[in-house]
């Protein structure tokens, strides 16, 4: 069967499964989303093992940690949310809101994020009545696959009543497949490289796309630099630093920079500052001003053996002074290992005039953090940076695509706003997976101003 054919069939599937599911209560709606996130974090460890022996990429233990915290944070947002029927009442506008399905989602999903992100997007999709179809990386199609498979294994185990075409895979991924699919569902969501989000652009239905990360982090004169550092380390080095919301800077006092630099190799940093080093480990990570693909997803001792280094076992991070900003150095992209670039500021300005000079390099729109207890400086850089988010005192890695500790709405598809070339610059949730009709009554007793009073 050719590949239009096939996605005609999947589609034709889908539209059938979510005719059926726009006839479900919120009740019967959640009962399925429930059992997808429990699914993933019942077996939270055998996933982790897939992704990890499928992709070559990542760190098992932080994979377990992601299947269960994304799990778990995701259906604790969305178990007490309206989907169905009508969401909200505004008596002070005399408008009623009534909540539909968007149809058929198709959603393309990462090699860096193979269960979670296939997850989460159902949970989203089916949480609104839509019916969803994913395309995996062809990298990652097995593990995907049988998430997938487990998923819908348990929701018939369990006698959950779910139609059987509500939620289905693409198998022996394709590029021609996954563009033949974008054609022709009624939303997409792209979750991965600029070319992916780039081709659901053109696929000429409406698309929710992800910018590029390169998270830069401040740290301010007035924190506890072991603790703060303790934070990002634990950010960086999280599934072997390819969450794209990663620290990838330290950016420090010059007045203190050697404290920060102290009580970061107090938590596990390998600094280097000889430039000859330095450079070893650029020309390893960049080609050409690439990303070397053999070095994503790998270990300190990987990364540190494709540049010739030797450095310590019990190495967490590696933390290289950086030459200079933005284009003056490559070590100011994103770099999607264990490895961070550091760098000295004279005033808050100053820390704000290299995170965003980087930013404009790679990752604009994306996020950055801080570590900080002045507010006035935290507020300065949240109105200064062009980012859809700014971490505060947490690892950024773990908490910018929502925890049970922040008000970002738990997600695994993170929103760049127009500098990321993105229609949102917010994490992406359930309520854009719906359709909204307004129903808009005259408002009892409204004061109708004069034209003098508008004018006024």
């Amino acid at each position: 069967m050719d590949n239009k054919k096939l996605i005609e069939e999947m589609v034709e599937k889908a539209r059938v499964a979510q005719a059926e599911l726009a006839t479900y209560s919120q009740e019967e709606l959640d009962a399925i989303v429930k059992v997808i996130g429990k699914t993933v974090y019942d077996n939270a460890e055998e996933l982790a093992k897939m992704a990890v022996e499928e992709t070559r990429m990542g760190v098992y233990e932080d994979k377990v940690a992601k299947n269960k915290g994304k799990s778990k944070t995701i259906w604790n947002n969305l178990r007490d949310k309206k989907t169905v029927g009508i969401i909200e009442r505004d008596a002070k506008k005399a408008l009623t809101m009534v909540a539909k399905p968007v149809g058929v989602v198709a959603a393309v999903t990462p090699t860096t994020n193979p269960i979670v992100t296939p997850m989460c997007n159902s949970m989203f999709a089916i949480k609104g009545g839509n019916a969803i179809i994913i395309a995996p990386h062809p990298r990652s199609e097995k593990c995907s696959a049988y998430t997938v498979d487990l998923i819908k294994k348990s929701l018939k185990d369990q006698g959950v009543k779910c139609p059987e075409n509500a939620i289905q895979i693409i198998r022996e991924s394709s590029i021609e497949k996954t563009n033949e699919l974008m054609k022709a569902v009624d939303v997409v969501l792209a979750t991965g490289g600029m070319g992916v989000v780039k081709a659901a652009y053109s696929s000429g239905k409406p698309s929710y796309g992800v910018g590029a990360g390169n998270v830069q982090v401040i740290i301010d004169r007035d924190v506890d630099f072991v603790d703060a550092t303790a934070k990002i380390i634990a950010g960086r080095k999280f599934d072997n630093g390819i969450i794209c919301s990663g620290e990838q800077t330290i950016i420090a006092p010059a007045d203190k920079y050697d404290e920060v630099i102290k009580a970061a190799v107090s938590n596990g940093a390998y600094y280097i500052d000889d430039p000859e080093v330095v450079d070893k480990f650029r020309k390893t990570i960049f080609v050409n001003g690439h990303i070397n693909k053999d070095v994503v997803g790998q270990s300190v001792q990987k990364v540190a053996e494709l540049a010739g280094v030797e450095v310590p076992e019990e190495t967490k991070v590696i933390l290289l002074k950086a030459e200079g900003i933005g284009a003056e150095d490559d070590l100011c992209k994103e770099k999607m290992c264990p490895v961070m670039a550091s760098f000295k500021y004279e005033t808050f300005d100053d820390a704000i005039r290299i995170a965003q000079t980087n930013l404009n390099l790679e990752g604009k729109g994306h996020s950055a953090a801080i570590h900080s207890n002045n507010p006035e400086n935290i507020d300065k850089a949240g109105i200064n940076l062009t980012v859809s988010r700014l971490v505060v005192n947490a690892p950024s890695s773990t908490t910018a695509g929502g925890s049970l500790t922040n008000g970002f709405a738990p997600t695994t598809t993170l929103g760049c706003g127009t500098w990321g070339n993105n229609v949102i610059s917010e994490n992406l949730d359930y309520k854009h997976l719906i359709n909204v009709s307004r129903i808009g009554r005259v408002i009892e007793d409204a004061k109708v101003p004069t034209d003098e009073e508008i004018w006024a």
